[in-house]
């Protein structure tokens, strides 16, 4: 059986994809009420070992897949690039062949899309993209969980991305037409999402630079920082971002029920307001959690065709 990687969205067929945010809902469901260390009934990654290599720094990927391998059953090793060979200059292809031998999957969080592309295909054993400066697939199924709990199904759902065309939207972009939403982009131009991803959403996506009109009667509205980690023009993504905040008034023009996502960490009074990040209509917190729930689904089903 061919291994099974988890890279972007858009690779995977609309099947698979629901399939694995249904069992995402499944396995959060099923451990209501349980502590978070009790490993689920199925356990399917019993006696398995999952290796987490960071490139980038991180709160939320590398605390929920570490608290998603254990809850499957499984152990983890983690390891920063710079304390491995990889940050002494060994190949991608030759730390992908020796980690196969080690461990039963492998979650990299990268600065280059390519490196991981590089890792999967020389790998054994199945990887999943933990982030990277073109994909964050992992986050979007979990944004997506969390519509779902909210909202149900998100299919017909309009959903709203203000700020930074970076890859986090990227990948909201590529599960539009696959899950069947409607995605309105605002942005300033100099900052608008790649165009080939743009095609991969045809007709479900949009792209324009104002957040009024994409933020009108949406379901949902979606931002993330301005400043990403590795950019370096700081002062000019403030000056370019500045009437893209997520604000109340903004959240006004919203459906009444809509929800606000963010995929943090959050800078405050920036692309959001304390007032949208803390108030009603805000489901960070929940869509924080259901990245474990959601990445557990991913690794199942990597493992499923690892078997």
């Amino acid at each position: 059986m061919a291994v099974r990687h988890f890279l972007d969205i858009w690779r995977l067929d609309d099947a698979s994809l629901r399939a694995i945010l249904d069992d995402a809902h499944a396995r959060k469901r099923a451990r209501a009420g349980w502590p978070k260390g009790r490993v689920d009934a199925d356990a399917p990654a019993k006696d398995l070992v999952l290796a987490m290599v960071f490139e980038k720094n991180s709160t939320r990927t590398r605390f929920s897949f570490d608290a998603a391998i254990r809850q499957l059953g499984g152990a983890s090793i983690i390891a920063n690039a710079s304390d491995m060979q990889l940050g002494r200059g060994e190949t991608v292809e030759d730390t992908a062949r020796v980690l196969s031998r080690m461990v039963d999957a492998v979650m990299i969080r990268a600065n280059s899309h390519e490196d991981v592309l590089r890792f999967a295909q020389a790998s054994d054993v199945p990887v999943i993209n933990g982030l990277t400066d073109k994909s964050h697939p992992c986050q979007i199924l979990a944004d997506l969980m969390t519509i779902e709990e909210r909202l149900g199904p998100i299919a017909g759902k309009t959903v709203a991305w203000v700020g930074d065309g970076n890859n986090v939207c990227a990948s909201l972009i590529h599960a539009a037409p696959k899950f069947g939403f409607t995605l309105r982009i605002a942005c300033p131009g100099d900052y608008h999402p790649d165009l080939y991803d743009l095609a991969r959403g045809g007709n479900n996506v949009s792209l324009g630079d104002d957040p009024q009109a994409a933020v009108g009667g949406a379901d949902v509205v979606v931002t993330d920082t301005w400043v990403s980690m590795g950019d370096q023009d700081h002062e000019a993504r403030l000056a370019a971002f500045e009437r893209f905040s997520v604000d109340e008034a903004l959240m006004e023009s919203a459906a009444s029920n809509a929800v606000f996502l963010h995929c943090l960490p959050a800078h405050r009074g920036e692309e959001v307001t304390d007032a949208v990040l803390d108030g009603p209509q805000s489901a960070v917190w929940d869509e924080a959690e259901n990245r474990i729930h959601a990445q557990k689904a991913v690794l199942a089903w990597c493992l499923a065709g690892a078997a």
